[in-house]
């Protein structure tokens, strides 16, 4: 019997191993600070590891992970009145002193994208964080969501095109 928990934990550390840093990306777009997201993350691991049990494998086990990031992530903004979207007006100054090089500064550039993505409403913003960071097929993102994947390649249409609408104005 010792040996069993030992087991268990030996197995969550290689859960974690394997999810944490994109469950920490996920989190982080969402949440915008460091220290927060590490604190969403550690919920979201401590109701991994008390609820696996529970895991009906209707999804991938990273599917439902990741479901329980986003739920996690909204049920902080939602605590602590967060709007998950930023005041644009906030980066502004910054994004100028970024871009003021006349040579291409990477920086600047995922700084301009950065701002732009905030401009998305929040589903759009999931959506295509998701699909364009990563890489996650839309059937993976459906169940993530709980959308239908019609709804989520049009939110990720529409989310493409403000975003590169808000490129071309910021090179203006």
């Amino acid at each position: 019997m010792i040996q069993r928990p030992a087991t268990r934990e030996a197995g969550f550390r290689a859960l974690l191993s394997a999810h944490q840093e994109q469950v920490y990306w996920q989190v982080r777009r969402m949440v915008h600070d460091h220290s927060t997201a590490d604190d969403v993350v550690q919920e979201v691991f401590i109701k991994v590891y008390r609820h696996i049990g529970k895991f009906a494998k209707k999804s991938s086990l990273a599917t439902w992970i990741y479901r329980i990031a986003h739920n996690e992530a909204l049920s902080y903004l939602r605590t602590h009145k967060r709007h998950p979207l930023e005041d644009i007006s906030d980066h502004h100054e910054r994004m100028e002193l970024m871009c003021e090089d006349p040579y291409f500064d990477a920086d600047g550039a995922l700084a301009t994208l950065h701002v732009a993505i905030q401009g998305l409403p929040v589903r759009q913003k999931q959506v295509f964080c998701m699909r364009y960071f990563d890489e996650m097929p839309y059937a993976q993102i459906a169940e993530v969501l709980e959308l239908s994947v019609g709804s989520l390649k049009a939110s990720y249409h529409h989310a493409s095109k403000k975003i590169e609408s808000s490129l071309r104005e910021s090179i203006t």
